[in-house]
């Protein structure tokens, strides 16, 4: 019979019996030293320096809001009605009844129309010297007053935005002239004891003709005085 002890030892090893060392001493990845971790460690002193740091920055925060909450509570949001301005329309129009050279109207509106200016325009850019006051509506829209002794075709279609004359409507006893420009853009125009008067503006026709109506009005009230003796009609 033969040795079969050469063969016996030529034998591949059990499953494992080599491989388990190999692979205990190779580096883990991405870490070719095979060293653990290092984890930062912060100081006591120095965790408790940062803590103080954010506590303050809260304290100084909110005595900064202290400090500045009375001073937003004692000065409150004005109301959504804004300025409005405090415009004596009689008076401005007394002052400019020496250069106009006419009494200019001052309707008496009572609190219904809030005028936001008045003024003497002396006529050096458009031509013709006017007198002019603004009135907001109690509807919340606007009607503007041009009262002039020297009206022409040219100016008074500029004035009316070339609106086309569709009609007339009565205002204080008076027929005036309809100019409507279908966008909303209306006019009146009255041509009264010398001076032609032209309200204009995108409100309401009612509002239109309360406003005409006090126009009236305060032109008849101080007839002598509408025109003075030394006006003379423009050409």
């Amino acid at each position: 019979m033969g040795d079969y002890r050469g063969v016996n030892e030529l034998q591949d090893p059990p499953p494992g019996a080599s491989e388990t060392p190999a692979r205990a001493a190779a580096p883990e990845a991405g870490n070719p030293q095979g060293q653990q971790p290092v984890k930062p460690v912060i100081r006591a002193a120095a965790a408790k320096r940062a803590n103080a740091s954010v506590i303050g920055m809260i304290v100084a925060l909110v005595l900064s809001i202290a400090a500045f909450l009375p001073v937003v509570l004692m000065n409150p949001t004005p109301k959504s009605g804004g300025y409005r301005p405090d415009v004596n329309v009689s008076a401005i129009a007394k002052n400019a009844e020496g250069v106009a050279g006419f009494t200019p109207v001052a309707p008496d509106t009572g609190d219904t129309f809030r005028p936001n200016y008045a003024r003497w325009e002396s006529g050096a850019g458009k031509g013709v010297p006017t007198w002019e006051v603004g009135y907001l509506t109690p509807k919340e829209s606007f009607i503007g007053l041009v009262q002039t002794r020297q009206s022409n075709p040219t100016w008074l279609l500029q004035l009316t935005k070339n609106a086309p004359v569709t009609g007339t409507r009565n205002a204080g006893g008076r027929d005036w002239e309809l100019r409507d420009t279908g966008k909303g853009e209306k006019s009146m125009v009255l041509d009264y004891r010398g001076t032609t008067v032209v309200l204009t503006g995108p409100a309401q026709l009612d509002e239109f003709s309360v406003l005409g109506a006090a126009v009236v009005k305060s032109l008849e009230s101080n007839p002598a005085a509408t025109v003075s003796p030394s006006a003379t009609s423009a050409p």
